[in-house]
């Protein structure tokens, strides 16, 4: 299941929603989640935090859909399960990929054009639809051992 849910987020990716939109549309998909915000909400974490070479946006995506189903819904909820989520989803794809900023992992900066460039030369296509993929297939790894299967977001539940 994990798996079909990364490779649908390979796939979205692909199709030209980036890195941000689709773990967070193929997560959300996955658990029966439709709302207009969605993809919408995670536009602006893309390419490394709108290009400004932030966190990688895979990664941001991962946040997000950990948050939709641990985060709180009410100030007097806890933050914890999100928080600590959210730190093993980092230290996991900074293990594995030895950093969770979007510069470091494509080498270009994505706000000019030498830098937008330099990823399509360099077919960095393929290298952020695995970052993608790995950061969906982290997130909900983590949401199913957090929560078991959830069906809905734990706000609702």
């Amino acid at each position: 299941m994990i798996d079909k849910i990364s490779q649908r987020a390979g796939e979205l990716f692909q199709s030209g929603y980036y890195c941000a939109e689709s773990v967070l549309l193929a997560v959300a998909e996955s658990k029966g989640i439709e709302s207009e915000f969605i993809p919408k909400i995670a536009t602006g974490f893309c390419g490394g935090l709108a290009r400004t070479c932030g966190m990688c946006g895979a990664v941001s995506g991962g946040v997000m859909a950990i948050s939709l189903f641990t985060g709180r819904n009410s100030p007097s909820g806890s933050v914890l399960p999100a928080y600590d989520t959210v730190r093993k989803l980092l230290e996991i794809f900074e293990a594995r990929f030895g950093s969770t900023n979007c510069r470091d992992l494509t080498g270009c900066d994505l706000g000019t054009d030498e830098g937008q460039n330099y990823f399509k030369t360099n077919h960095l296509m393929a290298q952020c639809t695995r970052y993608t993929e790995e950061a969906t297939r982290i997130a909900m790894s983590l949401i199913k051992e957090k929560l078991g299967s959830p069906s809905t977001p734990l706000s609702q539940a």
